[in-house]
């Protein structure tokens, strides 16, 4: 009993082996016919790798409260200009509009107003701090009701077009702004809430998206706020790679499975005085050994 079972152990395998030599045959020469003689690649597609921006309906809504010194405001409009650049801008692409805030709150530029780039980063580079305040919940209250708006040249939601706040701050918010914040996400609006130094973390989780892994930045200072453009380059962009198999090894594989198949089912169906036959050769193969 014991070598009829070590036989059906041991040829079972020497079965399947002559099905994975077949299998690689045919990979070769399904290899061979279809690449011209080269082995077969797995690629990835160059046109579809490419990065594909997002189109966006974006508002940046940036602290320049008295706390921030000129140097570091000036930090912060680096930041903005950097961000620029990784968009693609146009009227039908990405539009921008910054909102500019303090205890007063001040739209710098709306959506509708620039369609490129050097002109884009003219108008932040002229933007100047409007010192005492930081009404944080004002300001999301205005870009709501103001920047992004169809009358202000954001698409309208059939468009489909995400609507985006990024909010820059390094205090605490002197108002309320996790129901105003609360609002504007209902309204279909993703915010992004970058703090600085002494930002107040609740307030940043109180304005932000979920989830706030995604949603909420820090940085000790402004002196390094430019590092953040390449983490927002990645969240502002849907990166898409499609791979190509080449489809000889598919042909090959399903050669394989098939035939396998086949001689599964010789294994259950084969004769006993046949299979016996198959055992005793083994079994003498194995004796000479």
């Amino acid at each position: 009993m014991k070598c009829w079972l070590w036989g059906l152990v041991c040829g079972t395998p020497l079965m399947l082996g002559d099905v994975l030599a077949t299998y690689r045959l045919n990979a070769q020469s399904f290899a061979q016919s279809r690449n011209n003689g080269q082995p077969p690649t797995r690629t990835l597609n160059p046109e579809k790798s490419q990065c594909t921006r997002r189109l966006l309906d974006l508002v940046f809504i940036i602290d320049s409260s008295r706390s921030i010194r000129i140097s570091d405001f000036e930090k912060v409009k680096t930041f903005l200009a950097l961000m620029v650049d990784t968009l693609a801008v146009g009227s039908d692409a990405t539009r921008v509009a910054v909102v500019n805030y303090a205890s007063t709150v001040k739209i710098e530029f709306l959506l509708k107003d620039h369609f490129n780039k050097p002109d884009m980063k003219k108008a932040i580079s002229r933007i100047e701090p409007l010192a005492a305040g930081t009404m944080t919940g004002m300001a999301i209250k205005t870009a709501v009701n103001e920047a992004f708006t169809e009358e202000s040249g954001a698409r309208p939601h059939s468009r489909n077009i995400a609507k985006v706040a990024i909010i820059v701050t390094d205090g605490r918010p002197q108002d309320h702004v996790e129901q105003i914040s609360a609002a504007a996400r209902a309204d279909g609006i993703e915010i992004y809430a970058v703090g600085v130094d002494r930002a107040d973390m609740a307030s940043l989780k109180q304005m932000a998206s979920l989830p706030l892994e995604d949603h909420v930045f820090y940085v000790e200072t402004y002196g390094v706020i430019e590092k953040l453009t390449s983490k927002f380059r990645e969240t502002l962009c849907e990166v898409r790679g499609e791979v190509v198999v080449d489809p000889c090894k598919c042909e090959a594989r399903l050669a394989f499975q098939k035939q396998t198949q086949v001689v599964l089912q010789q294994l259950t169906t084969t004769p006993l005085a046949d299979f016996a036959r198959r055992i005793w050769r083994l079994e003498e193969a194995l004796g000479r050994a």
